[in-house]
């Protein structure tokens, strides 16, 4: 049976220079930050917001947005549960991205892969 065919369920969207996230409804409409008015960005279900005073974390999610990516886990029927690594330091996405660019693979690419080393061999 399918998980999200019988509940609505909120989705976080995150505003980086704020430090802020929040969850709301999966509606396709734009959701400010309370903070600053700006646009806040779709993060996916599993996000899970650093501390605030945490810069290296938030680095890490500022980078794993860029790139196109969000914090999904589930199928997009939400059926089965595949978890997708996501780097959670400023030091992972550095070493991610020192891959990424000897073997010409995209930061997205690069970011979604646990071992970075995987993408060399």
């Amino acid at each position: 049976m399918c998980r999200y065919a019988e509940t609505v369920y909120k989705v976080h969207y995150v505003c980086v220079p704020c430090r802020r996230s929040g969850k709301h409804a999966w509606d396709g409409g734009e959701h400010r930050c309370p903070e600053c008015r700006a646009p806040m960005v779709f993060a996916g279900h599993d996000f899970a917001a650093p501390p605030r005073r945490d810069g290296s974390g938030w680095a890490a999610v500022a980078a794993v947005l860029a790139a196109g990516l969000a914090y999904d886990g589930f199928e997009p029927c939400g059926c089965g549960r595949e978890p997708e690594f996501r780097p959670r330091k400023s030091a992972e996405v550095r070493a991610r991205r020192r891959v990424a660019e000897r073997t010409g693979v995209s930061d997205a690419e690069a970011l979604a892969v646990r071992d970075p080393h995987d993408l060399l061999g």
